[in-house]
């Protein structure tokens, strides 16, 4: 039986900034009065000098439980995941040591001085380019989400899992990017006519290679050689990484070995039995490359308790799409029969994350959260009975639907289908 919801907009905040909402309301932290003793005393870091310089900086001790989470193949060393905690962060930007991994077969060790990338098949003129060379040619820089084509997997099953966000949902991050467009090392080779798509092959164990259209190598595609401002970590594609803005993370290979420019798609294992769509109709989904718009609230979220004393509390999350900028993000506190516009925090970018807000009254009152993305094209992001009713239930990729978040009298959050 459905419990008595209050209607969304009775319960949030609008048309004011988020740091002026809290006058005349009730903080749901309480500041504790100033004490003679903390008056008096000093903290210990104020009576002995600091530590000393260190060549690379590390998080600190007091945030060593905020790790990417593994989810690795016992049966297949090497073959896994690992989550970006997307509970556990605020902006937008991933720190490298925090974006998620997907391995086939291993993180390989590669040289940068013996590397090298071939672009051959349909081209005038065939050509190496070693990581030196790539150095010296003009570079460019785009922050964007890559995300996994298996993100948020879980939500087609039929029950709803009760793991942290970012345990179901982080197989996307968000990062600056910095490398050289692609373009120019394709019209430096010649595209001979025929040439509509290219086999881009990995360095790894599991030589992983993937089809990829000739028209979006042109586009903006790059060779990505740093992330954030340095360079490439191992686990995400060092020394080089195609680079595909928007596009599911299966065809932005890391360790990058050639390029072979074909006619026609090579139908390999991750563009066939994997990274497809069965659909009710009993065909295949293929070639979804673009990831649809997408949100998620990741605070609160499930596994969180709000504490004992209602009040104000900003709902955040994050959205995204790979068809462009998000122009809207919705919030409801009762399920979806009501929605209120969020904040969105600038900057606003193409394809990238956007942070959303949202000022909410909580009572004590029994409530589900959701949020709903609408990306520049007018997109916008389905319930999972719609998803469902267009795909089917036998899908394992591309899942993009409204995620609820249910909030008890207790305060306490849990995952639910609505």
């Amino acid at each position: 039986m459905r419990k008595s919801l209050l209607k969304s907009r009775r319960q949030f905040i609008q048309g004011t900034a988020l740091s002026s909402v809290f006058l005349g309301f009730n903080l749901p932290l309480k500041a504790q009065p100033i004490s003679t003793e903390l008056q008096q005393s000093l903290p210990d870091s104020m009576l002995k000098p600091g530590a000393n310089f260190s060549n690379y900086g590390q998080p600190s001790v007091y945030e060593k439980d905020i790790i990417r989470w593994i989810s690795a193949n016992p049966n297949v060393p090497g073959n896994g995941v690992s989550w970006t905690p997307l509970e556990e962060l605020q902006g937008t930007i991933t720190p490298n040591g925090l974006h998620y991994e997907r391995h086939h077969n291993g993180v390989p060790d590669i040289n940068p001085s013996t590397h090298e990338i071939l672009i051959d098949g349909l081209v005038d003129k065939p050509l190496t380019f070693s990581i030196d060379a790539l150095k010296r040619y003009p570079q460019t820089t785009k922050i964007c989400f890559i995300e996994c084509g298996g993100n948020s997997n879980a939500g087609w099953r039929s029950s709803p899992i009760q793991s942290a966000a970012g345990y179901v949902h982080g197989l996307v991050s968000n990062a600056e990017w910095t490398g050289v467009p692609l373009r120019l090392l394709l019209n430096e080779c010649g595209i001979q006519a025929e040439a509509k798509w290219a086999i881009a092959e990995a360095a790894d164990g599991a030589a992983l290679n993937v089809s990829i259209p000739v028209e979006k190598l042109l586009d903006d595609a790059i060779l990505a050689l740093y992330q954030n401002g340095e360079r490439l970590r191992p686990e995400n594609g060092y020394p080089v990484r195609l680079l595909l803005p928007g596009w599911e993370g299966i065809v932005n290979v890391k360790w990058l070995r050639q390029l072979k420019l074909v006619e026609q798609p090579a139908m390999t294992r991750d563009e066939t039995a994997q990274y497809t769509d069965l659909l009710p109709s009993g065909k295949a989904r293929q070639f979804s490359f673009t990831m649809q718009a997408k949100s998620l609230i990741t605070s609160p979220s499930v596994g969180m308790t709000l504490p004992d004393n209602p009040g104000i509390y900003q709902v955040t999350g994050l959205a995204w799409s790979g068809k462009g900028k998000i122009s809207k993000v919705e919030v409801s506190a009762d399920g979806g029969d009501s929605w209120v516009e969020a904040e969105l925090h600038t900057p606003i970018l193409d394809k990238a994350f956007t942070r959303f807000s949202l000022p909410w009254q909580w009572q004590g009152q029994y409530a589900v959260l959701q949020s709903r993305a609408t990306d520049e094209t007018g997109y916008q992001q389905p319930t999972r009975q719609a998803l469902i009713a267009e795909r089917g239930d036998n899908s394992f990729f591309h899942y993009n639907a409204i995620v609820s978040w249910e909030v008890n009298e207790d305060g306490q959050i849990s995952h639910i289908y609505v």
